[in-house]
């Protein structure tokens, strides 16, 4: 847990912070990737066993996955065990960036409210108006690579991208700069509730917890936990809207699913999914996007908070030294 009753974004130097984030974003990233390969195949699934209509000309060859378990078991039965984390180069700068620019901008904006002329906000929308922010600032930088991660995941045995860097230039060459941001503003439609409310749960609920006797000082864990179940379940449609415009472009018909259907804008994307495949359809993958939700946000603040307690401790003691 933390060690003083501070709040987050009281903690740390900037530089502290960065180092500290980044170290949390690349371990939970390795932890959660299998997890992470499954949630997107289940997102850009738009067929059903339960379908009586469905067909194998409808499929065009697409597998048909049944539940996070049935996934994970067809993945490693027709891909092999390796395909479990397909898009991780991408996804580990995703990451390493993404939390970097996450905690960095989260303190940031909370100075920067702090200092602004006026009353001050309550504590909870203080914290939800500098989560938003920082969500909003780390998703538009790092949406390349979080657009790569989804397409590499996306990939079945026949590979539409040899390699990173044949990607960067096959996307560049064939859709244009335009190409990498593809589904951006329901990325940060979503992203802004979803880590305003993260953050103003997570406050709310760390310090009440970190003063509890839990296990190896779990409380921090555990309001992220909290916190990144309250948030995911709010905007998870706009995240599966994200993945599946992501995948748009000349490639659509290659990956695992070559039925992806061809969408175009966030309204009109949700209009036509409701349409095809119902309320449902919204929530595909939902169930593995909480498992991986739980420990990705546990890791990701235990650690978090664990080295930016020793990179202070360490600056104290040079200070002491000095």
């Amino acid at each position: 847990m933390s060690k003083s009753d501070q709040r987050l974004q009281d903690e740390g130097t900037r530089l502290q912070v960065v180092a500290a984030g980044a170290t949390a974003g690349l371990i939970s990233r390795f932890i959660v990737a299998p997890l992470d390969v499954v949630k997107i195949r289940l997102q850009l699934q738009s067929h059903s066993l339960s379908d009586p209509l469905l067909s194998q000309a409808d499929l065009r060859g697409s597998p048909v996955y049944k539940g996070t378990v049935g996934t994970f078991r067809h993945i490693v039965a027709s891909e092999g065990v390796t395909a479990l984390w397909k898009g991780n180069v991408p996804a580990e700068l995703l990451y390493v960036a993404y939390a970097s620019i996450q905690f960095s901008t989260y303190r940031a904006a909370t100075v920067l409210l702090r200092r602004t002329p006026g009353p001050s906000l309550p504590k909870a929308a203080e914290s939800f108006v500098a989560g938003a922010a920082a969500g909003a600032t780390a998703t538009a930088a790092t949406y390349p690579l979080d657009l790569l991660r989804t397409r590499f995941a996306a990939q079945g045995n026949d590979r539409v991208y040899a390699s990173l860097r044949r990607a960067l230039a096959d996307i560049g060459r064939d859709e244009g700069p335009r190409g990498f941001f593809r589904g951006l503003n329901p990325a940060l439609a979503q992203i802004v509730p979803f880590m305003g409310l993260f953050f103003a749960v997570y406050e709310g609920a760390r310090l009440p917890l970190g003063r509890m006797d839990l296990p190896l000082g779990t409380g921090d864990a555990t309001a992220g936990v909290v916190a990144s179940v309250v948030a995911k379940t709010g905007v998870f449609p706009l995240d599966l809207v994200r993945k599946r415009i992501q995948v748009q472009g000349p490639t659509r018909s290659r990956y695992v699913h070559k039925n992806i259907p061809e969408y175009r804008g966030t309204l009109s994307t949700i209009r036509q999914v409701l349409k095809r495949e119902g309320v449902r359809g919204l929530y595909r993958g939902l169930t593995v996007s909480l498992i991986k939700a739980a420990p990705a946000s546990a890791v990701t603040m235990w650690t978090y908070e664990r080295v930016l307690n020793f990179l202070i401790d360490r600056g104290e003691k040079k200070d002491a030294i000095r």
